[in-house]
């Protein structure tokens, strides 16, 4: 670890005042760390990703603070410094992948490698899917779209909702391996469900609770029954389990 990259304190999130999601929420991500969040449903760690992607404006804090500087999450350069990938995402659907990518591309003004994209294209088994309109795939492979195009970009924070969720075995494999393998890029925020996602890949575990960070788990200290018992028996194992970038920029 280097050093904090994103500083958050006295974070409150509501949808209706009278009832917050998030209650004084304080946080600190690193550089080059990959985190998992972890909460029950309704403890709002999709609302807080939206938060940090702009998307969801019915908050306050005491302060925020990326790379030591005051930011607004809907400023131009956060939005560049950071990629979201939702549990699922509808938008771009007369887009394909690759148009969606050429858009992102522009958008982030940053100039991908061809050779990493369609390693990434293989890796998460794409290659039939890439010329699809993106309306036109599964959820599956709609999340495939986005998280292969995460990757490519490589923003110095990388948020995910559930991105295990809708994925084949080989291919959660493969993104194990990319999360695992990011922080030699940039810091990673995740939320999971699921056991395996959190213990093969995280640096560091974050338990939401109550609207605040109520407890947290290094890598040392990190096994499925210490996470079980942190959610009262909430999380769940890959076996058992049988918003949008659109959105994330332009209504910023």
């Amino acid at each position: 670890m280097t050093g904090t990259l994103l500083n958050i304190r006295n974070l409150s999130a509501w949808y209706q005042k009278e009832h917050p999601v998030l209650t004084e929420l304080s946080m600190e991500l690193e550089e080059h760390e990959i985190t998992g969040l972890i909460g029950l449903n309704g403890a709002g760690k999709t609302t807080l990703l939206k938060i940090l992607s702009g998307l969801h404006g019915e908050f306050c804090q005491e302060k925020a603070l990326f790379r030591g500087h005051s930011v607004n999450f809907r400023d131009d350069g956060f939005k560049r410094s950071r990629y979201t990938v939702f549990a699922e995402d509808h938008s771009f659907g007369y887009f394909t992948f690759w148009e969606y990518l050429s858009y992102v591309s522009a958008a982030y003004r940053k100039r991908l490698k061809d050779a990493e994209v369609r390693a990434l294209v293989e890796g998460f088994h794409f290659e039939a899917y890439a010329d699809v309109l993106l309306g036109e795939l599964s959820t599956g492979n709609q999340k495939k779209a986005f998280l292969i195009t995460a990757f490519a970009l490589g923003p110095e924070l990388l948020l995910m909702d559930e991105p295990a969720n809708g994925l084949d075995f080989q291919s959660t494999e493969f993104l194990y391996q990319q999360i695992a393998g990011y922080g030699k890029r940039g810091a990673v925020l995740f939320t999971s469900h699921i056991l395996e996602s959190i213990t093969l890949t995280a640096d560091r575990v974050l338990v939401l609770e109550g609207g605040q960070i109520r407890r947290e788990f290094g890598k040392e200290e990190m096994d499925a029954s210490r996470i079980r018992k942190a959610l009262g028996g909430g999380a769940v194992s890959r076996e058992e389990t049988g918003g949008s970038f659109y959105q994330a920029w332009e209504e910023a």
